[in-house]
């Protein structure tokens, strides 16, 4: 797969996320059902956290010279940040402006840049084409979590994504 067919990939992601929620509601979305330990909202909220903590560390790859890209514990943030107290629309179209916005500057990136890497506090040394394939990945492997609750509470996920 190219570059600009794995940067495409990419940019999809917020139109199948705003797809995947579509008409769930408030009090959907703050449910905790299986599968999974988190409510729908947490898991959304969480997937933008981690875009947005991922999109700081393609940015540092980018422009520093090997820098430190720090972890962050995820179940800590969904203890202490109160993600069911958030719209997930909300959410959602943060994640969609913020992916649209780092699609711009992937999309100017060389191959040389794909390679550049920085050093994750956990993982070890990750390249920005790394970076990007595993925000990719983040995100399907949390919208089969996703599609999982929405058949537990019963509600319909419109079959309007067509891939394109």
């Amino acid at each position: 797969m190219s570059a600009a067919e794995v940067i495409d990939k990419y940019e999809k992601g917020s139109r199948i996320l705003a797809l995947a929620i579509e008409g769930v509601t408030p009090e959907q979305a703050t449910k905790r059902v299986s599968p999974g330990e988190w409510s729908i909202a947490e898991l959304v909220v969480h997937l933008l956290d981690s875009d947005l903590v991922g999109i700081d560390r393609m940015k540092r790859v980018i422009a520093e010279e090997n820098p430190t890209l720090m972890a962050y514990d995820e179940n800590a943030w969904n203890a202490r940040l109160d993600p069911n107290s958030m719209p997930i629309d909300e959410a959602v179209a943060l994640f969609a402006a913020n992916r649209k916005w780092m699609t711009r500057l992937l999309r100017k990136c060389t191959d040389a840049d794909f390679a550049r890497f920085g050093q994750h506090s956990e993982t070890g040394q990750k390249t920005l084409a790394q970076l990007l394939a595993g925000y990719i990945s983040h995100l399907d492997g949390h919208l089969k979590y996703l599609y999982g609750k929405r058949g537990t509470l019963g509600t319909f996920i419109s079959p309007r994504y067509s891939g394109e």
